[in-house]
């Protein structure tokens, strides 16, 4: 929950306090799991590699890291009009993605000690690294007159379901696209310096080893219980969330354009090259990735775009809400007829029996 100036019907009774953004299939969520079978998961058979990431977490490279310098003094002044409008939707967005983490983490890190003690510790130290960089976007906000109310965040999302293997694959590839975002905007700014539009982005190569530190992790866990990634229900999952991950970047970015043009990117090149790079990270581990270099991956995508696009034009169009839920439906339908065409589009095998990824 933020606050700025936002529309009438977005302030409460409290001075200066924006509601919430309107949850949608595409913005941050918040998770909860089975927290019993978690604490009963026997991860001693790669217990060593998960000691040695808890060793590497414990150095806490970044602790020094996330420290504002003077070049956040009036950086914000020159962002205005359009701008200013896409990238606070970017700080809210980072912001509540990250302190989703560190909600979900924190609680692990709660309800498995003393049953589960390295699995516990690993989400301690995890949830660190996240409130970390939630406080950091949070006081980003700040220089734009916002606020985080998280306690008002933590009552007011609904939290989705997952049983652990689903967090493990979602949360997985989140960490490792998450890395893919963070050093691919980086290294563009690093050669394209003029388009630095607030100092945020400076700290963007450290940041994302955290993301990196935290997908190894999961990795880990996920080898422990080879179950999650040697069967053929494993590899169904993992072509399902690898397209619901690859899927929800795409249309959200796509309709965010502006923030990347910003940044001097142009949103499809940049999500096509994270998505390729995300992909064949999830090869070193997954039974199985997307065949992304098929033409029909990204136009399906493409088309995909068309109709979220339509869908948030009868949103706005202020007409009534049965009306506008007519109209959305066959965007509705179209969207998930061709993220089934995607899903069932060859995939590729990386455990050797047949095409490695490229």
């Amino acid at each position: 929950m933020v606050a700025t100036k936002p529309p009438k019907n977005q302030v409460d009774d409290r001075s200066g306090i924006k509601s919430p953004s309107k949850d949608t299939i595409l913005t941050p969520r918040f998770y909860t799991t089975d927290f019993e079978e978690m604490a009963n998961m026997d991860v001693s058979s790669n217990e060593e590699e998960l000691q040695a990431i808890i060793a590497e977490f414990k150095e806490d490279y970044n602790r020094h890291h996330f420290v504002r310098n003077d070049q956040f003094d009036g950086a914000w002044d020159h962002i205005q009009g359009e701008k200013r409008k896409v990238f606070v939707e970017f700080l809210e967005r980072s912001c509540t993605a990250e302190f989703s983490g560190f909600l979900l983490y924190k609680e692990l890190a709660r309800k498995l000690k003393g049953r589960n003690p390295i699995l516990a510790e690993g989400f301690d130290l995890m949830s660190r690294d996240e409130a970390r960089h939630a406080g950091f976007l949070n006081k980003a906000m700040s220089d734009f007159d916002l606020q985080l109310d998280l306690g008002f965040l933590t009552q007011s999302k609904d939290y989705t379901f997952f049983k652990p293997k689903f967090i493990f694959y979602a949360t997985y590839l989140s960490e490792k696209i998450g890395y893919w975002r963070y050093i691919t905007i980086f290294r563009h700014l690093e050669q394209n310096p003029e388009d630095t539009i607030y100092p945020i982005f400076n700290f963007f190569d450290n940041w994302c080893q955290d993301e990196n530190r935290h997908g190894d992790f999961f990795a880990a866990m996920m080898k422990s219980q080879p179950q999650f990634l040697n069967d053929l229900k494993a590899r169904l999952w993992c072509r399902f969330f690898l397209l619901a991950v690859f899927s929800t970047m795409y249309l959200n970015d796509i309709q965010r354009k502006a923030f990347y043009a910003s940044l001097g990117l142009d949103a499809r090149e940049y999500d096509i090259e994270v998505i390729k790079k995300t992909n064949a990270s999830a090869g070193r581990l997954f039974p199985v990735v997307l065949d992304v270099e098929n033409p029909k991956f990204f136009a399906e995508l493409d088309e995909c775009t068309k109709h979220t696009a339509a869908i948030s034009e009868i949103s706005n169009s202020g007409q009534n809400k049965v009306l506008q839920t007519l109209r959305k439906i066959p965007h509705i339908t179209a969207i998930g007829s061709k993220l089934i065409n995607l899903y069932f589009i060859k995939a590729i095998r990386t455990d050797g029996k047949a095409e490695m990824v490229r």
